[in-house]
Formats: structure tokens, C-alpha cells, sequence
């Protein structure tokens, strides 16, 4: 819907966002609950232009919006997917009125992988960012074993062929520090890559002779995970992110 001179019904309105059943917005009218425009609403099947009237229940205001956009700092042990049998699902750490939009998740980190998730029900946005056309770069933060060097920035400046004969595109890897646990050298890396392959850092990596022990998505696009953002966190997009996804 643009944001044109458009009106509905109010409780086809309020029902978008998951405000309530059609009958249970004819009773909170009824009940005196629901104003337009400054005036008690007399009849939930009255028109309103959910833009540019103003619709309030209980006194709040409503924010009327066809999309909804959200940074989530995915935790590990969550799955990138609407729904699953066995594990528990990034929308299952949502409530009840960001469901209501079904939201999905825009692309999949592995269950393992933490960082930034975007979640919407824009799909021509999620299309955008996913075209492999768009090449979109997403960096990531990693923990892999063993010391990673200038050899390796040099093969992946140059593409890496993966375990399926697959080259890939050219990647970016900055080395960041260098650390040594029980089991010996950890390298601290940054790897920026323009494509999504399944399991594509891991890959990337073992293509090498490391593995990856901890994997952190920190960008997508122009979109840089908020830091202030606790794992399991969510928050809504600002105007001034969308606008650097679009």
C-alpha cells in the first residue's frame, strides 16, 4: 500500500497489526476504547487512512506500517528459519506484534554462528540483498585455528576452491591478532565476502588448512551490527539504516 490519500476500515487496520480479531475490535469499540482523530470511534467498520489519520486505542497512538524491518544479534543454538520441529527459530525471539507481520530472516547464519540477522516481510528488499547479481558484501569476525598469514590473504584476494570445485569470489581477510589456547595457535580474522555459499567461510577456511572455531556476522551491505545490542537482542531498523540497505 503507498502512502497515498488510502483509507480502510479501522479494524481491518488495527487487525493488520495483530491489535485483535475483527470481533474482539467491535467490542473494544464498543467499549469506547479506540478514537479517531481526537473523537471516540462509534463504529470499528469506519474508514480511516491508517498514514495519515490518527488512530489511537486505550489512549496509545498507532503506528500503522505495511513492512517492518529488524536487527536481531543472533545468538548460537537458534536456527535462521519461520519454524522448526526440533530447535528453537530467530522468530521465536520475537513477540507476539512483530509475529503478526511474519517475518522471515534475510538469509541464514548457521546454528552455531552469532551476528547480525535481518528479519522482515519486505520481500523485494530480502530479494535485493540476497541476488547474487547484487553481490553484497557480509563481513564476519572469526576465531580460526592455526596462524593465518599473508599466504592466505593472498589466496583469498585471488578466490579459493572449495570442497565441491566451486572458485570463489575474490575475499577480503585482514588478520587482526593472533592468540594460542590449549590446542595450540588461534588467528583473530575479519573476512569480507561478496556471496553466500552454504557454510562458505568454513569452507573457505578448511580450503586453507584451518578450521573455524567462533563465527560472527558483523555487516551486511552498509549495515553494521549494533553493538550496544545484547545476544538474543532485537531493535527495529532506523530510517537512516533502511536507507543504507536500499
Amino acid at each position: 500500500m503507498d502512502k497515498g490519500k488510502k483509507t480502510q476500515r479501522v479494524d481491518k487496520i488495527l487487525g493488520h497489526l495483530g491489535m485483535g480479531s475483527r470481533a474482539d475490535l467491535k467490542k473494544m469499540v464498543k467499549q469506547g476504547r479506540v478514537s479517531l482523530n481526537g473523537q471516540i470511534l462509534k463504529d470499528s467498520g469506519a474508514q480511516a487512512d491508517p498514514y495519515h489519520d490518527r488512530i489511537e486505542v486505550d489512549g496509545e497512538p498507532v503506528l500503522y506500517r505495511e513492512f517492518i524491518y529488524i536487527m536481531l544479534h543472533k545468538p548460537a543454538g537458534v536456527i535462521s528459519a519461520t519454524e522448526d520441529n526440533r530447535d528453537r527459530t530467530v522468530i521465536d525471539l520475537l513477540p507476539a506484534k512483530y509475529k503478526v507481520f511474519s517475518p522471515f530472516p534475510v538469509g541464514r547464519l548457521d546454528k552455531d554462528t552469532e551476528g547480525l540477522l535481518l528479519l522482515t516481510n519486505d520481500g523485494q528488499l530480502a530479494h535485493d540483498l540476497l541476488s547474487p547479481r547484487k553481490h553484497v558484501p557480509k563481513t564476519y569476525y572469526a576465531d580460526v585455528r592455526g596462524l593465518i598469514g599473508q599466504e592466505e590473504v593472498l589466496r583469498f584476494e585471488q578466490g579459493v576452491e572449495l570442497d565441491d570445485g566451486y572458485m570463489t569470489l575474490p575475499a577480503k581477510l585482514v588478520v587482526t591478532g593472533q592468540d594460542h589456547d590449549e590446542e595450540g595457535p588461534v588467528s583473530r580474522i575479519l573476512l569480507t565476502i561478496s556471496e553466500g555459499k552454504f557454510h562458505q567461510v568454513k569452507r573457505m577456511f578448511e580450503a586453507v588448512g584451518s578450521k573455524v572455531i567462533y563465527l560472527k556476522r558483523i555487516s551486511m551491505g552498509r549495515l553494521v551490527l549494533d553493538e550496544a545490542l545484547p545476544k538474543g537482542a532485537f531493535r527495529e531498523l532506523t530510517e537512516d539504516e533502511l536507507a543504507l540497505l536500499r
